[in-house]
């Protein structure tokens, strides 16, 4: 026992080691994670090999990943997801898939690890995605928002193989009959977990939610009893799961039970990704050397084209097309996940494992690099991708557009610019929004503001939007890239404009100014200098900070009403 404790003490101490390493390259810590199981293995150390209960911290992990993943499928999130979304995610599957399978059984695969490989490129990662895009605060743009959408038509189709992959290592049973029995039982475990859920978890929460550990150990309880009780009619742990945690997505508890789940989660996920790299093997993987190229350029630039191809198909402009293709090319955590259940099961060798893990640190290191330089990279490949945008009216295209040019034009219609807004009517004079938001856009068109759907830093953008005749441009994004371009840009066009924009920090200020802003905002500084002035003039007189507070409370009342409760453009 205590020799145990000492070995997974080395591998978590290698780990966090390597995982510093990834962090300092800016790569996702699942990589380091992955090369800390080669290091521990026989190929390494040859730690692993003698701890055994690794293999169940590891199926820990995975549970508490699909139970995570089931909290946020919540079925108002899923009818939201949209028509176009939910096309994109079928197609991109699919299509992938195709061309996938069809290439590994052109290189010499068999059928079945054919199909393994196919369904493991076709899915990328949900976990990847959604932080980076949360870093670059993107995630309210369309993109983003098209992004989250087909994410979560993938995991849904990754949940459905999860169920079905185990029925084709049956023996004596056809796949059909097996297959039809197994949605039959599943159907009626979704309705009793259904109605469990409907009218007697609501009840257990609000009891067990008076102590904050009961919550989190009768959570706990909830996930395993439902993978035990999956596992015991012939589905896997993962599936029951992942259904305990969507028969908890409508709870109110379910952010206070995620939020303490989540380090939970992530000590043992990182074991199975340990774990996955200790079964690596490269005894032979000079054999499948032309696979893994192969393989890997159809994730990083296979993927992106085939998402290209689809959304210009359905009127996407070529930059959301691009940036949202970027997206995807990487392999999925569910893609791991699947091809350890296929070695699990019988079906597939550690070789097709290791060349899928070796594909998937390939595809993820390299997409991390796509996503966070995708704006440099759509500049330098633009001029290409029109052959994949489609002419005629596009998506974007939305919002209340006058063909007089605006006096000014605001970019970022969030806190600052609901404000801002106010001061441009009391001036009467004409002013135009562009914001990366299309909810927003297509709001304010409704109301008969002057708008257009668009990032600042693209270029193509500003050149339509006449910067020669405007007299103000306001900006209230905080990325300072994105001002410089936009100072640049008008500068170009217009000598005698002013231009407005927003830092927060006193370097990019002072670079703002050099390059031609006319005033640089900095909301904390303002923010001090308008306490300092209400304490200079009220003083301790009580009255007037509650009259100031009577004045305040109103503002934020209406603001709320209005929707404006977080930050909607955060660049």
């Amino acid at each position: 026992m205590i020799e145990s404790f000492v070995e997974i003490s080395f591998i978590i101490i290698i780990t966090v080691l390597l995982s510093g390493l990834m962090r300092l390259l800016r790569q996702p810590l699942i990589i380091g994670y992955i090369l800390a199981g080669i290091i521990v293995s026989s190929h390494g150390l040859n730690i692993v090999d003698k701890v055994d209960s690794l293999s169940t911290f590891a199926s820990l992990g995975v549970a508490l990943l699909l139970f995570m993943v089931g909290l946020n499928l919540n079925p108002q999130v899923i009818r939201n997801v949209g028509k176009g979304a939910l096309i994109l995610g079928l197609a991109q599957v699919v299509l992938t898939a195709l061309i996938s399978a069809g290439i590994a059984l052109f290189l010499g695969f068999g059928m079945i690890p054919s199909l393994y490989i196919a369904v493991a490129l076709t899915f990328s990662s949900t976990i990847i995605i959604m932080k980076l895009l949360s870093d670059k605060g993107d995630l309210d743009t369309l993109y983003g928002q098209i992004s989250v959408g087909f994410l979560l038509v993938q995991d849904l189709v990754a949940i459905i193989l999860l169920m079905l992959v185990p029925s084709v290592s049956q023996g004596g049973v056809s796949f059909g009959s097996y297959a039809l029995n197994m949605i039959v039982i599943g159907l009626g475990l979704l309705v009793v977990l259904l109605l469990i859920s409907l009218y007697i978890l609501p009840h257990l929460g609000r009891v067990v939610a008076r102590s904050q550990e009961l919550l989190l150990l009768a959570s706990l309880g909830w996930c395993f009893l439902a993978a035990v009780v999956f596992y015991s009619l012939g589905f896997s742990l993962e599936i029951g799961a992942l259904v305990a945690g969507i028969t908890l997505s409508t709870s109110p508890y379910k952010s206070e039970i995620s939020s303490k789940l989540k380090p939970l989660r992530d000590f043992f996920l990182f074991l199975f990704f340990i774990m996955l790299g200790t079964q690596m093997t490269f005894t032979n993987i000079s054999t499948h050397a032309t696979s893994l190229i192969v393989f890997s350029l159809l994730v990083l630039l296979g993927k992106p084209i085939i998402i290209f191809i689809i959304m210009g198909m359905l009127h996407y402009t070529k930059r959301t097309s691009f940036l949202t293709g970027m997206i995807s090319a990487q392999i999925s955590e569910f893609s791991l996940i699947l091809v350890a259940l296929g070695v699990q099961l019988g079906q597939l060798s550690s070789e097709i494992s290791s060349l899928v893990t070796l594909i998937g640190i390939i595809s993820i290191a390299g997409s991390t690099y796509f996503i966070l330089h995708a704006e440099k990279l759509y500049a330098i490949f633009s001029p290409l991708l029109s052959v994949f945008e489609r002419s005629g009216k596009k998506i974007e295209d939305h919002g209340h557009m006058s063909d007089k040019p605006a006096d000014i034009i605001l970019f970022g219609y969030n806190r600052i610019g609901y404000d801002l807004l106010t001061a441009f009517r009391k001036l009467k004079k004409s002013a135009m929004v562009v914001d990366y938001n299309p909810d927003i856009t297509t709001k304010l068109s409704k109301e008969g503001i002057h708008c257009k759907y668009g990032d600042a830093s693209d270029i193509e953008l500003l050149d339509c939007l006449q910067l020669g005749e405007v007299k103000m441009v306001v900006s209230t994004i905080p990325d300072v890239e994105t001002n410089i371009i936009l100072i640049n840009k008008v500068r170009q066009a217009n000598k005698n404009a002013i231009i407005l924009v927003v830092s927060h920090q006193i370097e990019d200020a002072m670079k703002l100014y050099e390059i031609g802003a006319t005033y640089v905002v900095m909301p904390h500084f303002l923010g001090g200098k308008h306490t300092a002035t209400l304490i200079e003039e009220y003083g301790f007189d009580l009255q007037k900070f509650l009259k100031e507070k009577i004045v305040h409370v109103q503002h934020l009342r209406h603001r709320k009403a209005l929707g404006h409760r977080h930050p909607i453009y955060e660049r």
